[in-house]
């Protein structure tokens, strides 16, 4: 008997432990369920209505108009022809870089960790204002580049690399911890029964990170679409050669034109919408497989 004088493991006693559910605590969860919900319509679910409505506020016409414009229509190839750029260097780089950090020891691996780091710890602005240094008129390549006919600064190849930069670490900080907690006994085992490197990777390895690779490509692929500070740097703000999406929703409220800022921006919302419910999808589908 315990000191209530309630049997151990008898329904008085499970009711009277604490922790268990009363009326308070029912409210007070309640109530942080509402704080939170309150919360996300507001940051989120509002924002996203204005910019729909102020799309279409206009009439359909109007918004399908805005896409007809030559420079709208550049301004969404160069910003697809950047992710399709960007993307798959960016994962030939984070599965190399999480392979070296993850499966080997050498001098300069915490440098490595540290520079992988870097593009998120600076300002994208910061980031971009670095390349123009580079690569501007008066950077330290810029003679050399403008003698030979290089265009990077103000050119589609600087927001590449910008674009580059910014979303280098996705991929990398993705797979490094998901690699170290898988260890190498699997990959030792391929080894010892004469597996060469590269099969090792493709029949042990990626099938093991696969899930962790797409959610890393995934995450890259939003913020190569999305990205604004670095690009707004070194695009020179050209249009119809160098606005990327972000950068023409900008030009097009700058001019009042607020039916087609907003219509470029419900593509952009559109297209981070579908990245949320790939991403979702992923973590649904990898929390499913053994």
């Amino acid at each position: 008997m315990t000191a209530a004088g309630a049997a151990p493991g008898s329904l008085q006693e499970l009711a009277g432990r604490p922790g268990r559910a009363t009326v308070l605590s029912a409210l007070g969860r309640r109530c942080l369920i509402g704080l939170s919900v309150a919360f996300l319509a507001a940051l989120l679910l509002a924002p996203l209505a204005v910019v729909f409505a102020s799309a279409f506020h206009s009439g359909v016409q109007k918004y399908l108009q805005t896409f007809a414009d030559p420079d709208t229509q550049a301004a969404i190839r160069l910003t697809l022809l950047t992710a399709l750029v960007v993307v798959p260097v960016n994962t030939v780089f984070g599965l190399a870089a999480a392979w070296a950090i993850a499966k080997f020891e050498f001098r300069g691996k915490t440098l490595l960790v540290t520079l992988i780091d870097l593009p998120v710890a600076i300002s994208p602005v910061i980031s971009g204002m670095l390349f123009v240094l580079l690569f501007g008129m008066r950077g330290w390549f810029g003679a050399w580049l403008a003698a030979n006919g290089v265009s990077i600064i103000f050119a589609t190849p600087g927001i590449m690399i910008a674009t580059l930069f910014v979303t280098s670490p996705y991929v990398a900080r993705e797979l490094i911890p998901l690699m170290q907690q898988l260890g190498d006994d699997e990959e030792e085992a391929a080894i010892t029964l004469g597996a060469g490197a590269w099969m090792t990777f493709f029949r042990v390895t990626l099938p093991k990170i696969r899930w962790g690779l797409l959610y890393g490509v995934i995450l890259c692929n939003a913020r190569a679409m999305g990205e604004f500070g670095a690009v707004s740097v070194v695009s020179g703000h050209i249009r119809g050669l160098t606005n990327t999406m972000p950068l023409a929703i900008e030009a097009l409220y700058n001019d009042y034109d607020f039916t087609g800022a907003f219509a470029v921006a419900s593509l952009l919302t559109l297209l981070a919408l579908a990245t949320l419910a790939l991403k979702a999808l992923v973590e649904r589908t990898g929390d499913r497989q053994p």
